[in-house]
């Protein structure tokens, strides 16, 4: 089953346009994240793989907790909480919220069940309609909150594919998501670079439109000259890095991340299976043979850095890679980019495609690592409350990523937006874009 026509959210300005807009961005956003759990089955909601991931039944009860905890208990008087245990279930990491349950141990909660949760949904749901009809568009901390609610939520669903797939992927039965569908096209983009002169620019998220803490102030950066790669590095450029014996030289990589490749018995991204000249790949479509043009997905910042070094060049700084994106002709992200709505339920990467100048493949695809520590930027405040622990908490041994994946709601993306994971990640889809000084 395959319901397509839920994976697509409609074009939102700051806050949907009145209480229409927002009544319908609403549905869409969370029937998207029904339509993702449909083909399904309850046992395959309750696996918790390891403890970065969590079971798809928890995502499905987290983000409705949002609305729930955030939204209805502070602006609907007469609001009837669904279950009172529900509020330490499940929180995430909300300390001012109150008490947790252990993110390790939610792959436990075999209780409440998948329809318990749904009905949990869909009682949250009719409440939420209810508060916009009377708030939407009056009241601006309302609004603020719900568009919040909605981006968050938005995230969640690309984990749900994510840790979906790292579940599927410790089954020895090795079972696909969906059916395989047919091999992607050849690239018909050649590798190549594009260079950027430089100087100060702009970067950061202005206020026009939603945007996460994390992505402000604007600010001004100094910028020199670089080259940017104009695709992402494939499958077949990093199969070449392992049969040059990448995973076996120390001084490609740095200290931390070849102990940790070490330790891993790292010799390929994740969900790559075989040896030198035989490998196959785990995906949402079960195993299946390496494409080759496709980007090279699900490795860590440990790796792309060390293929980079190998490669003789670098990693983009954040500041590169927005100012190169910022550059990209109008309407290029809605056009060309591959993303959830483009793949439907067969979410995968696909080779690079030619563009109207610069680099492609910007938006979508994969992740990009950057070489830039996740920090704050200057001037940056978290937001009051128990909402203000949503991301400045985290600005400690992380790197930032940017772009988006194919598994990325489209209007869930633009080019201020900062994605920051642990170094030694690779769960995501993550990917390798290079770049060079001049």
């Amino acid at each position: 089953m395959e319901p397509a026509c839920l994976l697509t959210h409609p074009a939102t300005g700051p806050y949907a346009a009145g209480q229409a807009g927002q009544h319908d961005r609403y549905d869409a956003v969370r029937s998207t994240s029904t339509a993702l759990a449909a083909p399904l089955s309850p046992e395959d909601c309750q696996v918790q793989s390891m403890p970065d991931c969590s079971p798809v039944k928890w995502h499905l009860a987290h983000t409705t907790w949002f609305f729930e905890t955030f939204l209805l208990t502070r602006f609907h008087p007469s609001y009837a909480v669904f279950h009172p245990q529900y509020r330490m279930l499940f929180n995430s990491y909300y300390n001012a919220v109150g008490a947790k349950h252990p993110r390790p141990r939610r792959g436990m909660l075999s209780r409440p069940a998948l329809a318990e949760v749904q009905h949990y949904r869909r009682h949250v749901d009719g409440a939420m309609h209810e508060l916009i009809s009377r708030l939407g568009g009056n009241d601006p901390a309302f609004d603020a909150l719900l568009e919040l609610g909605l981006n968050h939520e938005q995230q969640h669903q690309e984990l749900i594919l994510t840790d979906l797939k790292h579940m599927l992927s410790a089954n020895p039965l090795k079972p696909a998501y969906v059916a395989p569908g047919p091999p992607a096209l050849p690239p018909s983009t050649p590798a190549g670079w594009t260079r950027y002169g430089g100087g100060i620019t702009r970067i950061g998220h202005d206020g026009n439109g939603f945007g996460f803490d994390n992505e402000g102030p604007a600010h001004d950066v100094l910028l020199a000259p670089f080259h940017l790669a104009d695709r992402l590095v494939t499958q077949h450029e990093y199969l070449a890095f392992i049969r040059d014996g990448g995973y076996k030289r120390p001084e490609l990589w740095l200290s931390l991340g070849w102990d940790i490749a070490c330790a891993e018995g790292w010799r390929a991204p994740l969900y790559w299976e075989g040896q030198r000249d035989d490998w196959r790949i785990f995906t949402l479509r079960g195993m299946q043979e390496l494409e080759l043009q496709a980007p090279v997905t699900h490795v860590s910042y440990f790796e792309a850095d060390a293929y980079a070094r190998w490669a003789r060049v670098r990693l983009p700084r954040e500041a590169e890679w927005e100012h190169a994106a910022r550059q990209q002709p109008e309407g290029a992200l809605a056009g060309r980019a591959n993303m959830l709505e483009n793949g439907h339920l067969d979410t995968r990467p696909a080779p690079a495609r030619s563009g109207t100048g610069g680099p492609v493949q910007l938006f979508g695809d994969a992740w990009e690592w950057t070489s830039s520590a996740y920090d704050a930027y200057p001037g940056f405040k978290p937001d009051s409350g128990a909402v203000g622990e949503y991301n400045g908490k985290f600005m400690c041994n992380q790197y930032v990523l940017r772009g988006g994946s194919c598994a990325t709601p489209r209007d869930h993306i633009r080019p201020s937006y900062r994605n920051f994971f642990p170094p030694e990640a690779r769960w995501q889809f993550s990917g390798i874009r290079l770049a060079r000084d001049t």
